[in-house]
């Protein structure tokens, strides 16, 4: 078994936090709180920190206890274990935390665009454009994989230091540093109610100590590494931040001016120190740190949304890891499109001035983004400190490798402190948040939630090689061409598990056949209850199946409430390469959810299909995503020695021929296919008639589509599979593992053939007509 190895030591864990608070915040929250408050924006900006370091400390004890990925989100279900409504909000409002976040970094990042890169001729473009473009940007390559390594960061937060040192530099040597401290101290204002806005404001800036304690499963050493990369980079953004301020106090630009300028102040500043080239360096930086940022922000969301998906508390298909890219492809999508749906909402449609619905009355902008994002980051922070104290109690004896002094006083400060923020945070963003939180709630409250995974799921009969099949352990764990024979009745073991070995030769790695028997439990009934069926069942299996398949074997028992997650999770834990089950008799629906959402390739065998049978194999001219990915598996068996036979069908009724010369073209590694165009009434039962006289096997593709299909055009393998049983044709119904683009052409395929086939009739009908053999 390969075992997890934590990568990232103490340099790259405080770099990960230092990157992540080094973002919008400074670059754009600078300019206003210097214009609002003048030199007191160090106390609003100190205070802050101060607020998040007493929640970061409640993180590092808790991250020195859970030393896994997921961070509030999963202090929150590990201390409150029976609350689901609670730790349901704390996931939702998390994850409207990190994308409000992100959102607030983009939409930041469109003002600079805007401002100092976009041409004069493209400001038509509606507010947010660049902002959006950059958030789907983001997500697919996120979805893909691609994220910044260990040193990588440390190069991105090193370029992130370098841009600030520089800026400051240049603040300190236009007024030279006795002037410089001299007018910083003389330029206080505000009173506590503006200094507590701006802290409130200034808070986002600090939050990217979560990133560290989200990492934590990467971490080296976490229980000691995690308190002290957060301690540092805390206290590191604290003096940066500090010195930036005294730098915006210094500039020569009047404040009435940096006020206008707003979220772009800092370039403006930046320029009149050290000129274009200065001006052009804090861009470049702003920018970059915004994006850098928001890459790490996506990837906080996408795993508090997989982490729910997996507890059951958002779709199961957030839980669920891409094979090809080892992403939640379902948990990034997801968030990239909050994260689109914000910006368009806060900057597009209801900016702070102006608008496409500027008639009704509401106006947001980034103002109120910042308000929306920062409540739901502090909400779940003063429930980390109350868990805090929670898990002192409940679990007095657990080894923590870090512990916050004070407890139950320093986090209650901490509570009251996110209290005091959310007070003072623009009324607006507080108010969309409130009542979006609450529509969630409503909707969670109406859906009622998944079981969890280890709900579903339980393994009564270990994965075991079958007898005489000793090298199947080593198999299992080297890998191999792995095909996933769920079997439902015992004594068709023998024939799928001889179908499965007949169909793996095709492959060049060895093959392992992984036998699947999954006894379902009933609603309301105890697991214990079917433990005796599941592994009577099993064993039975086991006695039905011989030890000369040629193959590695092995057998499985499970119980499991839903059958075809059951299949899909052991695919996917299994990393199978095929799965190979039967044609729906009676469970329909199982079929059709492991033929709609399999990881990999899935062959459906009707109750006669068997080895003997592939020495035929007819397929037919078709078309469509899955017989288009089955004739390379159908081209192998032919080099093997099937003897192939294509049959080409047309109908009076769809009136076009079927073009063969694609699938024949894909065959083109056997001697000789011989081709049949035939005509008939439908296409099932061209290809069932040509079956029955050519002997073997018929092989089509499935309809994934079929809520389509049924309704428009009839569902074509349903059709051959009642047709076949009369003749005695054994059938294979193929479906291709396919993405989201997949799945789209499958939708868009029945219309264009039916569109083509009406448009081909039409022309016979004024003169043309095909030739037929």
């Amino acid at each position: 078994m390969v075992e997890h190895t934590r990568t990232l030591d103490f340099k790259i864990a405080f770099a990960i936090g230092l990157g992540t608070m080094i973002a919008a915040g400074i670059f754009s929250l600078s300019g206003t709180a210097v214009a609002a408050i003048g030199s007191s924006a160090v106390i609003a900006f100190v205070i802050a920190a101060v607020i998040a370091g007493v929640t970061a400390a409640a993180y590092s004890e808790f991250a020195s206890v859970y030393s896994e990925n997921g961070g509030g989100y999963l202090f929150c279900s590990q201390t409150f274990e029976d609350r689901d409504l609670l730790t349901y909000s704390i996931g939702m409002s998390l994850f409207l935390g990190y994308t409000g976040t992100t959102a607030f970094y983009l939409a930041t990042m469109d003002e600079w665009v805007v401002r100092f890169l976009l041409p004069e001729a493209l400001h038509f473009l509606p507010h947010g454009t660049a902002g959006v473009a950059t958030a789907v940007l983001l997500g697919v390559l996120n979805a893909r994989g691609t994220e910044e390594s260990g040193s990588f960061q440390l190069l991105v937060t090193g370029a992130k230091v370098a841009v600030l040192l520089a800026f400051i530099g240049g603040a300190f040597a236009f007024r030279g540093p006795s002037v410089a401290v001299s007018k910083f101290a003389g330029n206080f204002g505000g009173g506590p109610v503006d200094i507590l806005t701006i802290s409130a404001l200034a808070f986002i800036t600090f939050f990217g100590f979560s990133a560290i304690a989200a990492s934590a499963g990467e971490i080296i050493e976490p229980k000691r590494t995690v308190p002290r990369a957060i301690a540092a980079s805390i206290l590191t953004v604290t003096v940066l931040y500090a010195l930036v301020i005294v730098a915006m106090v210094n500039s020569p630009i009047p404040a009435e001016v940096i006020a206008q300028e707003g979220e772009t102040a800092m370039g403006r500043v930046a320029a009149s120190f050290l000129g274009s080239i200065g001006e052009s360096l804090i861009v470049a930086g702003a920018i970059f740190s915004m994006v850098s940022a928001s890459n790490a922000s996506i990837l906080a969301a996408s795993s508090i949304g997989s982490l729910m998906g997996t507890r059951g508390q958002a779709p199961r298909r957030f839980s669920r890891i891409h094979p090809d890219y080892g992403t939640p492809s379902w948990s990034v999508a997801t968030a990239t499109a909050t994260i689109v749906a914000l910006i368009v909402f806060f900057i597009a449609l209801f900016p702070a001035e102006g608008g496409l619905f500027s008639g009704l009355g509401l106006h947001l902008g980034l103002n109120a983004l910042t308000g929306f994002a920062t409540l739901n980051l502090l909400l779940p922070l003063a429930v980390v400190n109350v868990a805090l104290i929670y898990s002192r109690r409940r679990f007095p004896d657990i080894t923590r490798g870090f512990r916050v002094p004070g407890v139950p006083v320093v986090p209650v400060i901490g509570v009251l402190a996110n209290l005091g923020l959310i007070y003072n945070l623009p009324p607006k963003g507080v108010v969309t948040g409130l009542v979006l939180t609450g529509a969630m709630v409503v909707v969670y409250l109406a859906w009622g939630g998944a079981p969890e995974t280890e709900d579903l799921l339980r393994e009564v009969v270990p994965e075991t090689p079958a007898s005489g099949a000793a090298g199947a352990e080593a198999a299992a764990e080297t890998g191999g061409f792995r095909v996933l024979v769920p079997i439902a009745r015992p004594g068709r073991a023998a024939r799928y598990v001889e179908l499965a070995a007949a169909l793996a030769k095709v492959s060049d790695e060895d093959p392992v056949i992984h036998v699947l028997n999954v006894t379902q439990v009933p609603d309301q009934t105890p697991w214990e209850s079917v433990q005796d069926t599941a592994k009577a069942r099993t064993e039975r299996i086991r006695s039905e199946l011989g030890d000369d398949y040629g193959v590695d074997l092995l057998i499985e028992g499970h119980t499991c409430r839903d059958v075809a997650f059951d299949i899909l999770q052991t695919a996917r834990d299994d990393d199978a390469d095929l799965i190979l089950m039967g044609y729906p008799e009676r469970h329909q629906d199982v079929t059709e959810t492991v033929e709609r959402e399999a990881p990999c390739d899935v062959f459906f065998a009707d109750k006669t299909a068997s080895a003997d049978a592939l020495d035929v194999i007819n397929i037919g001219a078709g078309g469509g995503p899955h017989h288009q990915a089955v004739l390379p598996l159908v081209n192998a068996l032919g080099q093997l020695g099937s003897d192939l036979h294509l049959i080409n069908v047309s109908t009076d009724d769809e009136g076009a021929n079927e073009a063969s010369g694609t699938t024949l073209d894909a065959l083109e590694g056997v001697e000789t296919t011989q081709v049949h165009n035939v005509r008939a009434g439908t296409v099932a039962d061209g290809l069932v008639e040509t079956a029955a006289e050519n002997g073997g096997v018929l092989v089509i593709g499935a309809s994934r589509d079929r809520w389509l299909r049924q309704a428009l055009f009839g569902s074509t393998p349903d059709e051959v599979i009642a047709l076949a049983a009369d003749r005695d044709v054994p059938v294979l119904v193929y479906a291709s593992q396919t993405g989201v683009s997949g799945r789209l052409s499958e939708r868009l395929f029945p219309v264009t053939r039916y569109l083509r086939k009406r448009l081909s009739r039409s022309g016979r009908k004024q003169g043309s007509s095909p030739d037929w053999n």
